[in-house]
């Protein structure tokens, strides 16, 4: 099974500019996940979603680079049945002409 969260919006501290230190952001957060599905033992999508709310505004990342790979790590530690994990973090409001993101993919060596 695959669970895809697209559209996260969160407020948080990211990035390494004077004032993105200092006032929260708008990033986005698309995230894949796939797992193995046994009967009455599933992944709740909304606990994941507050779980990465949480973590994002505790951290305030310097570096998206930085932030993909905590989120990676804290999914895998906080979620085990996670088998591959595909995120995507943006930054819509960064630059005037774009948006601006980083992603990566990774398997959970220990599935």
């Amino acid at each position: 099974m695959k669970i895809h969260i697209d559209g996260l919006e969160i407020c948080c501290i990211i990035g390494v500019l004077d004032f993105e230190r200092e006032l929260q952001q708008k990033v986005l957060l698309d995230l894949e996940l796939e797992y193995q599905y046994t009967k009455g033992e599933f992944l709740d999508y909304g606990k994941i979603a507050t779980d990465l709310e949480t973590h994002l505004k505790r951290e305030k990342y310097l570096l998206l680079e930085e932030a993909l790979l905590g989120i990676k790590e804290m999914l895998f530690a906080d979620f085990p049945t996670i088998k591959t994990l595909h995120i995507k973090l943006s930054k819509p409001d960064i630059l005037p002409q774009c948006s601006v993101g980083l992603s990566g993919k990774w398997v959970n060596p220990e599935v």
